[in-house]
């Protein structure tokens, strides 16, 4: 089965009718984190992106509800009732990436923003906001994938090893996305979401 993929790209806040409906998808844990956070502005993302994989579920499997969710040693989450099925979400600065698959997957997005010269050149070996978050990106999906843990990824980028394979994602202007799998087959439809399609 190919990799699909859902984004969402969200350009207003939250109201808080769209938040209340949201929090029951969340794991009880995640729920608990996102009420402690002092901006309520900050939860946008993380509850979008627990919508869009729901929404995904709902979509590829027929699923009408979220299934428990445990995390592996280094916190990577999976669906302990459902190992066929693997997961991941990423979300940065409004803006949200989903994978499923029927094996390990990695995503990741970020929008691309002000670094400073002296950290692209040395964490990414780069001149461009651009070219680092790209590279930033592709570390950061590989880690997720592997379940090694995304602090992996301030060491220096080694090269795929067999078996491993990562694609860039053309998902919204201004951001950086890609995906890290172990399948050679190219991932399946990227759907694109706005919040006003959520609801």
């Amino acid at each position: 089965m190919p990799i699909e993929l859902w984004t969402a790209r969200m350009e207003r806040p939250l109201s808080d009718r769209e938040r209340e409906a949201m929090l029951p998808l969340l794991p009880p844990e995640r729920r608990e984190r996102l009420m402690r956070m002092r901006e309520v502005e900050k939860q946008r993302e993380p509850l979008c992106a627990y919508l869009i994989l729901c929404l995904a579920l709902r979509q590829k499997y027929g699923w009408k509800s979220l299934p428990p969710i445990a995390l592996a040693s280094l916190g990577k989450p999976y669906f302990p009732d459902h190992p066929e099925v693997h997961f991941n979400i990423s979300h940065s600065g409004g803006a949200v990436l989903v994978g499923l698959s029927d094996q390990e997957v990695g995503v990741d997005i970020e929008r691309i923003r002000p670094v400073g010269q002296r950290m692209m050149v040395r964490l990414a070996h780069v001149t461009t906001e651009e070219a680092f978050f790209q590279s930033w990106v592709r570390r950061e999906a590989r880690a997720k994938r592997s379940g090694n843990g995304v602090g992996t990824i301030m060491r220096s980028e080694s090269p795929l090893q067999p078996g491993e394979y990562y694609y860039e994602l053309d998902t919204f202007p201004g951001y950086a996305a890609g995906v890290a799998t172990r399948s050679r087959e190219l991932p399946g439809k990227l759907h694109r979401y706005s919040l006003d399609d959520m609801f």
